[in-house]
């Protein structure tokens, strides 16, 4: 997978360069493929691909939930807190689709800032490490782990082939755009211009400068402006 580098105002550009998904990381155990059923439709095995691409999205949704509420403690700014409680909606998307697969949810300890997998915990460590020195980096956090999500989830479609999966993919990351509309906006609102760090510039114009996305519509209308 193509690994992506950032540039950052601490020295954590090595740690924050590539997300664990694009650099190949899905641990995790998993049960045996799911036969669970949906109606009268049986539900057929996912790839050993998809499953570990699907428990290592419930940990890396858990890591978008766990630095905004922590950030919302230090900075008490509304944005982290409104975020924080749809990125609980997508650890509880991710975690149906794992119990409908039978999979071993990774999540085992729902406490703040504590992941099985061990690159995510790290990253964590250090995201609210750069949050904390002011609100400014704070927001820039934001939009980080919202252009983390969307490359990961862009990666995740590509690879499934279960229609619900993707559905549910398609979900979290219509989510994130709105997420990543909000960060910039909120950065913009303190008067600086916000810089990719993960996408490229283009890719990330064209979502704030489009309508908040709702339901299944796509990602909106383009706007002429913010």
């Amino acid at each position: 997978m193509k690994i992506k580098t950032i540039t950052l105002a601490l020295p954590l550009a090595a740690l924050l360069a590539v997300s664990p998904l694009q650099a190949g990381w899905k641990g995790g155990k998993l049960g045996a493929g799911g036969q669970g059923n949906t109606g009268t439709q049986v539900t057929t095995a996912l790839s050993d691909a998809e499953a570990a691409t699907l428990v290592f999205m419930r940990e890396e949704e858990k890591l978008a939930r766990d630095v905004y509420i922590t950030l919302y403690d230090q900075w008490e700014h509304p944005v982290f807190n409104n975020i924080s409680g749809s990125e609980q909606r997508h650890m509880d998307s991710m975690k149906s689709m794992i119990d409908k697969y039978g999979l071993v949810d990774p999540v085992t300890d729902d406490t703040v800032g504590i992941f099985q997998n061990e690159e995510l915990s790290t990253l964590y460590r250090a995201l609210i490490e750069r949050g904390n020195v002011s609100l400014e980096e704070a927001l820039h956090v934001g939009g980080y782990i919202e252009e983390l999500d969307i490359g990961d989830l862009e990666e995740a479609i590509a690879e499934s082939s279960h229609a619900d999966v993707v559905q549910a993919y398609e979900n979290l990351e219509r989510g994130s755009r709105n997420h990543l509309r909000a960060f910039v906006g909120q950065i913009e609102n303190l008067g600086i211009v916000y810089e990719a760090q993960l996408m490229s510039q283009e890719e990330v114009d064209a979502i704030v400068n489009s309508a908040t996305e709702r339901g299944g519509k796509g990602r909106g209308k383009r706007r002429g402006g913010r």
